[in-house]
């Protein structure tokens, strides 16, 4: 077991559930395709890491840890475990994961979303080194909120911060702050949420295909059919 976990928030993936802003222009489908491809990336490039990874799953009903199997390009045997999300909110729900590893007995624990394929190991790597002197860890977006979070302990720094707006980021240092925690901050990345997010990240990955190769794949084959332009 190792002291530090990685917990993954992920959506089982369903047409018609979740990426809405995309599914407005690729539709929902499609939307469930690029989105599964974004985890497919995320669980090839973390499958090998050092840290214990924790899916945290939602919708409930899922099996998740079945489905993740299949996102491996070989079956294989893997350490992972998964919990659903708990909590009437994100913020509730990202202080549950934080709980439920502290709980586990991890000295660390970074988290992240998976509307970042193209984040790197070397990124969870920072955010660990980081911990040894810092109380919170986060990885800025361009939009105002975070693809990463890192504690040692589950520090409160949820609560009455309106998810989803580009206020989080600034009132999330504040919470940390006004508790005398120290905050350190990490490369700024940007999520995928609308069709020019995704234009920006094909553009990327022509440059560097490895980044995520699988959503890389995904985005060729909407662009061979008109799909993305």
């Amino acid at each position: 077991m190792s002291d530090t976990a990685l917990v993954l928030l992920a959506r089982y993936p369903e047409a018609g559930q979740g990426k809405t802003r995309l599914a407005q222009t690729l539709g929902k489908v499609e939307t469930m395709r690029i989105y599964t491809s974004f985890l497919r990336d995320l669980a090839t490039r973390f499958v090998d890491s050092p840290y214990d990874l924790h899916w945290a799953y939602t919708p409930q009903y899922c099996d998740f840890l079945t489905f993740a199997a299949t996102l491996l390009p070989a079956p294989r045997a893997v350490s992972w475990q998964a919990f659903a999300q708990q909590g009437p909110d994100l913020g509730a729900r990202l202080q549950y994961a934080f709980r439920t590893m502290a709980a586990h007995q991890y000295k660390r624990t970074i988290l992240i979303g998976s509307d970042t394929p193209h984040i790197s190991r070397a990124v969870l790597v920072q955010a660990k080194q980081a911990l040894d002197s810092a109380d919170v860890v986060l990885g800025p977006a361009e939009d105002g909120g975070y693809y990463l979070i890192a504690m040692q302990r589950p520090y409160d720094v949820f609560s009455a911060i309106p998810m989803s707006t580009e206020l989080v980021l600034e009132m999330t240092i504040a919470k940390a702050r006004q508790q005398h925690l120290k905050v350190t901050l990490l490369e700024t990345l940007f999520d995928i949420d609308t069709q020019t997010d995704l234009l920006r990240l094909q553009q990327m990955l022509q440059e560097n295909r490895e980044l995520a190769p699988h959503t890389a794949a995904c985005l060729d084959a909407l662009t061979e059919r008109g799909l993305l332009v």
